[in-house]
């Protein structure tokens, strides 16, 4: 099961008004694991940077200028995400932005089912509880020290931990697989068992299989062992 852990930085609240994707960082998980594969794209917002907005993840206009503008990669960042879930803590908010920039591009939109919302998870099973990714990272034990500004890859890194804690730790469902390794590359193959080629020999003697034969014909003709 192929899994995208999502996060996105912005220049404001609200695509409608004006407000851009400057960043997206992606984690791939394939049964839960993490296999090494990320996305991360700065972009060009083609528009100022807001103070308010710079403030949380420190993406000036100086640093976006020669960044790609949206329309020149939003088409390799569907490729990377093709159907898997997206795992987005707040999805409302990401998946908002990501289909506006989609929509303008005219490329088809992301389907509301396709995202897992990991702040309606927490709520749910923490009620009353705080649900940011920094209370969660608490709640859970993640370091997080290295979070002093909002950076979508970082982000995407911290929360792929925060959600296998939520979904009950590392491989939740215990599925037992192999990853043969041939130089640089991994592939992942369920084991199954193969027949042997060589039956085993029977552990039983000529003397206890002599014995089942005499209990066995005490018992008549209708007895269930005869049928064996």
């Amino acid at each position: 099961m192929r899994e995208i852990v999502l996060d996105t930085e912005t220049t404001g609240f609200d695509p409608e008004s004006g407000d851009r994707i400057v960043e997206i960082g992606a984690v791939e998980l394939i049964g839960h694991m993490a296999t090494g594969e990320t996305y991360h794209q700065y972009i060009n917002p083609e528009r100022a940077m807001p103070q308010e907005a710079f403030e949380v993840h420190g993406l000036g206009d100086d640093f976006l200028r020669d960044k790609p503008k949206f329309a020149q990669i939003g088409q390799a960042f569907l490729d990377f995400i093709g159907t898997s879930k997206l795992i987005i803590h707040n999805a409302k908010f990401d998946i908002k932005f990501l289909n506006a920039e989609l929509k303008w591009m005219g490329l088809p939109q992301i389907p509301w089912s396709q995202a897992v919302d990991t702040l309606e998870i927490a709520r749910t099973k923490f009620p009353g509880s705080p649900a940011s990714l920094d209370a969660l990272c608490r709640r859970f034990n993640i370091d997080n020290t290295s979070r002093t500004l909002h950076g979508a890859l970082l982000d995407s890194e911290i929360l792929a931990e925060v959600y296998l804690e939520l979904i009950g730790g590392r491989q939740p469902d215990f599925a037992l697989s192999s990853q043969p390794q041939t130089g640089s590359q991994t592939t992942t193959t369920h084991w199954t068992p193969k027949p042997r080629p060589n039956p085993l020999p029977s552990r039983l003697t000529e003397k206890e299989n002599a014995a089942h034969a005499e209990f066995v014909s005490k018992l008549g003709g209708d007895a269930m062992w005869s049928k064996f």
